[in-house]
């Protein structure tokens, strides 16, 4: 277990897409609005992004009313030395460093996530993705590790079955800015499954 000071800053979105690439398990740059860094006795341990969600629907389905206060929080890493409950601690401490927004996040089944660190630091379950849907959603793997868009124009692919995420929301802000938010929210408050 690592003991040492432990502090929680903004730091440059260049350094934290860099960190995410070669530390977080998808290995991909989010699109990054808001980075911050999570340090012990001065060395980055852990990094936390916030950024545009990937489709203008998501925004409208968080907040119908104003699609542009909606940030999602698109990846987190610690390193794995630090002691339990640091993942939580640390995106605590960045939301209360992030203007008022409405900010969602997905835990991914298809990982084993279930959303441990969004409950802990007392987020809104909002359901799984496609509990509304009438019919599954597929994703296309490519055969021979080809990029999916590739391998999706040359017939190399496979059709997998998409596992649903786990929907988390919550506001920023002081406690009015957050009740405004809440009001606005388009997405349901619902029990942890």
């Amino acid at each position: 277990m690592t003991s040492g000071m432990r502090n929680v800053a903004k730091i440059e979105k260049k350094e934290a897409a860099q960190v995410v690439v070669e530390r977080h398990y998808l290995h991909r740059r989010p699109p990054i609005s808001h980075a911050f860094g999570l340090f012990l006795d001065g060395a980055l341990m852990g990094v936390c992004t916030f950024g545009t969600p990937p489709s203008r629907h998501l925004q409208k389905s968080v907040c119908p009313s104003d699609p542009s206060k909606v940030v999602e929080l698109n990846r987190l890493w610690v390193d794995d030395e630090m002691p339990r409950n640091t993942e939580t601690f640390f995106v605590c401490r960045a939301l209360k460093m992030l203007p008022p927004l409405l900010v969602c996040s997905y835990a991914d089944t298809a990982h084993g996530h279930a959303g441990y660190v969004y409950r802990a630091g007392n987020w809104n379950y909002a359901g799984l993705t496609d509990q509304d849907r009438k019919t599954p959603r597929y994703d296309y793997v490519p055969i021979n590790g080809k990029h999916s868009r590739d391998a999706f124009r040359s017939g190399e692919f496979k059709r997998v079955r998409r596992k649903p995420k786990h929907r988390y929301w919550l506001p920023t802000g002081n406690k009015r800015e957050k009740r405004a938010l809440e009001k606005i929210c388009g997405w349901p408050r619902m029990e942890w499954c």
